[in-house]
């Protein structure tokens, strides 16, 4: 009997493995993955099984699903929130820009005012000020909520809001704040605050779907004023935690249509967590007319296409003179290392910001399996010296910059939900260049004698963590 079982269960795991080849053969990004995937199943069912079904499924299906409903309430809303940012369309002319809007699915919109947030102080008195000037409802989503003295201030002033009338939702990631105790959250709902996860794994259907994240940060003050870029809410964001030192990052403020886009995002991310489609302004307010055009960019899993990417690739191929970039994780795929060796080549001045010492190790080190092509191209390498850079930031020439939540790796790129404000915009440009113009004079370069000189052990190191690059 015990045989003729451990029979059976043999037959059904190597089936098991034959039809999760096959899913990995339809469903699998990239060559590449494919073939991994279909040898290691095939192989090694015993092992490769229930890693494929964590790790290995690309698409965030359920979430899919819940935004291609045809009749839903939410296409009815969208339809006619879209109707009302018409007169605030920007020139469609301009071909960069008309690709990042087909890219994001949403629209360039003109009446903008796009506010730079440098570094963690001056960021959450301007978060704080917005929490405390809402009249109707504060949007907050946050990857990272810690319960230390940062979080509790948010979570004073989130209860003080509701108790003045505001209706709060709160949104957070289920693994990035898999720490946040329960009183916390207990706090919030007993103020009548609506609190809800993620839950990148709802229900029984999409129980293997824990390696998606939702790795946006975003507030949203009465559809009027929206927040986003790098920061999460916790002491070493304002530089205080003795491991990390400094901490170098940039948010942004946006006031006019574009923030619609922000509570756009939002919304579909509630209703995913949540089953519920709640009421909101979807009114625009223009500053003047003649302010900054923006373009939010929300990109995950659940995108027809590689959203972020695409996204990278097109401010890389965009870009004359120069190409500076900033992010505390940088193992991008073959398609964005190409297209910057190759816009190096080209003549445009590129530039890599990176950290000088990493909060994760293996991300850290998978970097320098393929820096020294990057190098040897062309491509400056820049390591930032006074404490750890978590900043999100892209200048393309003189002519447009990006802030948001994306990091250059496969999990940003493939995993996670994020959102980037694109603005083309010459005086936006230059203020986002002055800012990483004193970053860079706070960095050292890495040349290429450094890297080719690197003990052999630490290159083999390099290349190993590099095989885990599509998981990390």
């Amino acid at each position: 009997m015990t045989s003729w079982l451990l029979g059976l269960a043999i037959l059904v795991t190597y089936l098991l493995g034959i039809v999760s080849a096959v899913m990995a053969l339809m469903s699998s990004r990239t060559s590449q993955g494919a073939i991994a995937w279909i040898v290691s199943l095939v192989t090694f069912p015993y092992l490769a099984v229930p890693a494929y079904w964590f790790f290995g499924r690309p698409r965030f299906y359920g979430y899919v699903s819940a935004r291609g409903e045809r009749d839903s309430v939410l296409r009815r809303v969208l339809a006619r929130y879209r109707g009302r940012v018409d007169p605030y369309l920007a020139d469609p002319r301009d071909p960069n820009s008309r690709t990042v809007e087909q890219l994001a699915m949403m629209p360039l919109t003109s009446g903008n005012r796009a506010e730079l947030l440098i570094d963690g102080q001056v960021t959450f008195d301007s978060l704080f000020a917005g929490i405390e000037a809402a009249q109707e409802y504060l949007l907050v989503q946050f990857f990272i909520v810690r319960s230390d003295a940062l979080g509790r201030e948010l979570k004073d002033r989130l209860i003080h809001s509701a108790e003045r009338g505001v209706r709060v939702y709160f949104l957070y990631d289920e693994i990035g704040s898999r720490k946040l105790p329960e009183g916390y959250l207990r706090e919030l709902a007993d103020a009548g605050i609506q609190v809800s996860p993620f839950r990148s794994s709802r229900g029984f259907k999409h129980r293997f779907q824990l390696n998606f994240r939702n790795h946006r940060k975003v507030l949203v003050v009465d559809g009027h004023a929206g927040w986003l870029g790098g920061f999460n809410v916790g002491v070493e964001y304002l530089g205080q935690h003795p491991r990390h030192g400094p901490w170098r990052d940039t948010h942004l403020k946006l006031t006019g249509p574009s923030v619609l886009g922000l509570q756009e995002a939002f919304w579909e991310d509630w209703h995913w967590a949540t089953g519920e489609v709640i009421g909101l302004n979807w009114e625009p307010r223009v500053i003047c007319p003649e302010s900054q055009h923006v373009v939010i960019v929300p990109s995950g899993p659940a995108d027809r296409q590689e959203t972020a990417s695409l996204l990278i690739q097109h401010a890389i191929h965009s870009a004359h003179e120069r190409l500076w970039v900033t992010s505390p994780y940088f193992v991008p795929d073959q398609g964005v290392q190409d297209a910057l060796r190759l816009a190096a080549m080209r003549g445009v001045d590129v530039r890599i910001m990176i950290p000088e010492h990493p909060d994760h190790l293996l991300v850290f080190l998978s970097a320098f399996a393929f820096l020294p092509d990057m190098v040897r191209a062309g491509v400056k390498i820049y390591r930032y010296q006074p404490g750890f850079l978590h900043q999100k930031v892209i200048l393309i020439d003189d002519n447009a910059a990006s802030v948001g939540t994306v990091n250059l790796d496969n999990r940003s790129f493939r995993l996670n939900f994020e959102i980037t404000a694109f603005i083309p915009d010459r005086r936006f440009a230059a203020e986002v260049r002055l800012m990483l113009e004193r970053d860079f004079a706070a960095c050292r370069r890495i040349d290429y004698d450094e890297l080719k000189n690197r003990p052999l052990w630490r290159k083999l190191v390099a290349r190993a963590a590099y095989l885990t690059s599509p998981i990390q």
